[in-house]
């Protein structure tokens, strides 16, 4: 007998085991939550519209682009397509309109699932003309297709549906952020969600009971099969910077709000509205590096037995270690004088090895060459959550896998993370910045990890970024600084110059000599925390230009 391998599975346990739980959360048309599913609820529903989009042949490994703002539509959608077998492709709305299309049109989808605005968009700007069944939730017009709710009516009566779907099939299409380049679909098995499952709840202890306030919305994609309730947010999930954090706090206390996901950009918001957070027993961050200051306020604001999270990893392998908060306080001097952001202990069962940075492609693992600890290389990653290809991009994906042959004979697929670091005395892992965004000077490479802390110390800084002007190994260090909100222009050459004099203190950042305030860094449309640093490299190289 074969074992069915899908992240939906749970759902129907759940359903029998805690009925009348509550699923899910969200808010209505003005804000108030007055949208609710409880797992019983969200099991039949999403019965219902798998057995509906079976019946309008979107079934057994049909790639559907899904483009539902987040709602119950959006979560009834997902475990339905998980159920029926199909694969979602999911690409962030916000990203530049050619990079969409681009992407669309290497998933090459069969069918395109959105609400109008999404259709409309879909007709106007050509995107994936490929898909030939069509799904409105909502409204439909002139488009044709079918609606969300008619599946559903469809399909209601139709039974419990679960495809036998093994840890190999192809389970979705998860786009990157693309904060580095375009985004690159990345494919997802089965067994990589159960991965993902079992490496969650193992590393941050979640039992069943709990009530999560995912501000990332797919994330809010595991709270049903750890068993959570999910309360969605009244957000933009697309400009977390944006949140208006009276609206979180009224629904972390009105539900009693147990843990929360989200980026450094939405832990800023909090942070700095700085109203306690009493019932919040766990906070998890991830997206780019938090900013010390931001980790020590929001520890201030939880409960004594609180804790702070924030995983390391990506799209294509999370999680692949964690730090709690109290101990990445402790590193904080230490990254604030250039060590990097201790990023923790790998999570077991991955394995975690440094090799020497290469730039080219590496097909076998007999061709890496790992460094001892203390020396920055590149991270790799193997493990049940490392993902082994990209869809129709085989040129990416080698670049970014390697395969090894291991003792019995069999092959597994290593993950180059594109990032680089080091493990420290103690196993600990040390994050300095993406291998691309080095700069190499004439005497030798600087991590953006390990340069911007040094500054950012500064008080009336709110960030930095290093960038590289020129070729490589000849490259020119450029500081780029962004000034706090209320800091007037004209104390720009006074904070340049004590930026100047903080290089001067440092023997690795003396070659530094370069300073350009710039009036707000680009920031990835994700999470609004990685920095453009390739748009900073372009715009200080017309800087420097002008001013030759």
């Amino acid at each position: 007998m074969t074992t069915v391998c899908n992240i939906a599975a749970r759902l129907p346990e759940l359903a029998r085991e805690r009925p009348d739980q509550i699923a899910l959360r969200c808010p209505g048309r003005k804000g108030a939550y007055d949208i609710q599913l409880s797992y019983a609820q969200l099991d039949a529903r999403s019965d219902a519209i798998a057995a509906g989009l079976g019946q309008y042949g979107i079934g057994r490994g049909t790639r559907s682009v899904v483009m539902v703002r987040p709602s119950p539509e959006f979560f009834l959608l997902m475990f339905a397509l998980f159920k029926a077998g199909a694969v979602p492709v999911l690409v962030d709305p916000g990203i530049d309109r050619r990079a969409l299309k681009q992407c669309l049109d290497e998933a090459q989808p069969e069918a395109f699932i959105g609400i109008p605005l999404a259709q409309v968009a879909r007709l106007a700007l050509g995107w994936a003309r490929s898909a030939k069944k069509i799904v409105t939730a909502g409204a439909r017009l002139g488009w044709g297709g079918t609606t969300l709710a008619r599946i559903e009516r469809i399909g209601t009566g139709a039974g419990p549906q679960l495809a036998a779907t093994g840890g190999e099939d192809l389970a979705a299409i998860l786009f990157t952020s693309g904060s580095t380049g375009v985004p690159k679909g990345v494919v997802y098995r089965h067994r990589h969600f159960a991965g993902q499952i079992e490496l969650l709840r193992n590393a941050f202890g979640m039992v069943p009971g709990g009530v999560d306030l995912p501000t990332f919305p797919p994330f809010a994609l595991f709270d049903p099969a750890l068993g959570l309730t999910s309360v969605i947010p009244d957000m933009d999930p697309t400009r977390p910077a944006n949140a208006d954090p009276a609206k979180l706090h009224a629904a972390i206390k009105r539900f009693g709000v147990t843990q929360l996901f989200g980026s450094p950009a939405l832990m800023r918001v909090l942070a700095e509205y700085g109203h306690p957070l009493p019932t919040v027993k766990q906070v998890t961050s991830a997206g780019a590096p938090v900013p010390p200051e931001i980790v020590e306020k929001i520890r201030s604001l939880l409960p004594d037995d609180g804790q702070f999270w924030t995983p390391y990893g990506a799209t294509e392998c999370l999680p692949v270690a964690v730090i709690e908060g109290r101990e990445l306080e402790a590193t904080r001097a230490a990254t604030e004088a250039g060590a990097g952001t201790c990023v923790g202990h790998a999570v077991a069962p991955n394995e975690v090895r440094i090799i020497a940075i290469d730039d080219a492609a590496i097909e076998d693992w007999s061709g890496t060459r790992e460094v001892p600890p203390g020396v920055v290389g590149e991270i790799t990653v193997a493990g049940p959550t490392a993902t082994d290809s990209y869809f129709n991009r085989d040129s990416a994906a080698r670049l970014a896998k390697i395969r090894q042959t291991l003792a019995d004979g069999s092959t597994r697929i290593v993950h180059r993370m594109g990032d680089v670091g080091y493990f420290d005395a103690a196993g600990r892992l040390w994050f300095c910045g993406r291998k691309t965004q080095r700069v190499e000077t004439a005497h030798g490479p600087l991590y953006t990890e390990q340069v911007e802390p040094v500054f950012n110390v500064h008080g009336q800084v709110r960030r930095t970024a290093l960038v590289g002007v020129g070729a490589a190994g000849a490259q020119r260090p450029v500081l780029c600084f962004e000034l706090r909100p209320g800091v007037p222009r004209m104390q720009r050459p006074a904070v340049e110059a004590e930026l100047r004099a903080i290089a001067g203190r440092h023997q690795a950042l003396r070659g530094i000599d370069t300073f350009l305030c710039h009036p707000r860094f680009p920031v990835d449309i994700r999470h609004n925390a990685k920095i453009g640093r390739e748009k900073l490299a372009v715009w200080a190289a017309r800087q420097l230009e002008r001013s030759a």
